[in-house]
């Protein structure tokens, strides 16, 4: 069960990041198309920041997500043991 679910988490970050990198990378196409629109020309530097900032949020969770995988692999065979010997004991 751990380990199905460290599996997940490993998937959900790697789509985390990806998607901040998506983000990150479609901003300046996106900013483009957003100029012509003469409504939101006075708003493009806060339309920019929104755009990048919501990129480098997307990977940062993508990254924490993937950083707590590696960094403690061995947690989910202790949380594992731990149930067995309840189930045991």
């Amino acid at each position: 069960m751990f380990k199905k679910n460290a599996s997940l988490q490993l998937r959900w970050g790697i789509l985390l990041l990806l998607a901040g990198l998506g983000v990150c990378y479609m901003t300046p196409q996106k900013m483009r198309e957003i100029e012509k629109i003469e409504h939101f020309a006075s708003y493009i530097p806060f339309i920019w920041f929104c755009f990048y900032f919501m990129g480098v949020l997307l990977m940062g969770g993508g990254i924490k997500k993937i950083y707590r995988h590696f960094k403690h692999p061995d947690h989910l065979d202790t949380a594992e043991n731990n149930m067995q010997t309840k189930d045991n004991g």
